[in-house]
């Protein structure tokens, strides 16, 4: 009896386990053992057939993936600073912007420190009042009249050799001749800017000896001359004096300097 239960018992566990041996034919049965516990064998609850978690047909959870990455320590290989690089050339200029608007106005500054001392206002003067005593006759060509008498000669500014007055202040001047004429005698003056007539003192030859007077004013920069000279002409020309008394002036001083505005 004991015996027979025995091999009935050894029957049942062969039929009940015929259906998972017979599954996958083609699978051999001996596979390492690491394997066989990956593979799912067994039956789930609703009857349905377990596989394999590496079967490429399923859906299985998604595991995170990790990736080895080096450590490597960067400064070890940061060289050293280089040295500075040569300046480039300056670019083109921008279009000029617009003016932008005016600013608001600013706070008012310190008092500022007192300056220096001005110097006093400068006048500046030029006169000169000259006459002569002997008479004169012209000649055939044009002749300085030259004067032997100094009254005023301020800073020397007459030449009484020459006869000329030499301007060092430019500026306006006043001139005045005063002439005796000759009996009989035509007497024919100039009064000369440099080389050109300004002026003219006139007379007739008459009986009678008479006073002419000649004034203008002039606008004399440095360096011009104003002098006085003899017409040459057809008839005889000649102004009168003595040694005793100066019938022949001619007088000029500066009214305003150029520099006074």
């Amino acid at each position: 009896m004991p015996l027979t239960c025995l091999v009935v018992l050894v029957v049942v566990f062969a039929k009940c386990t015929e259906p998972y041996i017979t599954q996958n034919p083609d699978v051999d049965t001996y596979e390492p053992r690491d394997y066989q516990r990956a593979a799912e064998y067994y039956r789930d609850g609703s009857g349905t057939e377990c596989k394999r978690c590496c079967d490429p047909t399923e859906n299985h959870p998604q595991y995170p993936q990790y990736k080895v990455l080096p450590q490597i320590n960067i400064t070890i290989l940061k060289g050293e600073k280089g040295d500075t690089g040569l300046k480039g050339p300056y670019g083109k200029l921008g279009r000029t912007g617009q003016t932008g608007p005016r600013g608001p106005i600013g706070m008012k500054g310190t008092k500022g420190s007192i300056g220096s001392h001005g110097e006093p206002c400068k006048s500046y003067y030029a006169a000169f009042s000259v006459g002569r005593k002997k008479a004169l006759h012209s000649n055939d060509y044009y002749q300085t009249l030259i004067f032997d008498t100094e009254f005023v000669n301020l800073y020397g500014h007459f030449n009484m050799f020459t006869g000329k007055f030499f301007c060092y202040v430019p500026g306006i001047y006043f001139f005045n001749l005063n002439a005796h004429t000759w009996n009989q005698k035509e007497t024919y003056l100039h009064v000369m800017k440099n080389e050109q007539e300004m002026a003219i003192v006139y007379a007739q030859p008459s009986d009678r000896s008479i006073m002419q007077s000649q004034s203008l004013m002039l606008e004399l920069e440095r360096d011009d001359q104003v002098w006085v000279r003899l017409f040459k002409g057809e008839r005889e020309n000649a102004v009168f004096s003595d040694d005793f008394d100066t019938y022949i002036t001619f007088n000029g001083h500066l009214i305003k300097a150029k520099s006074e505005g």
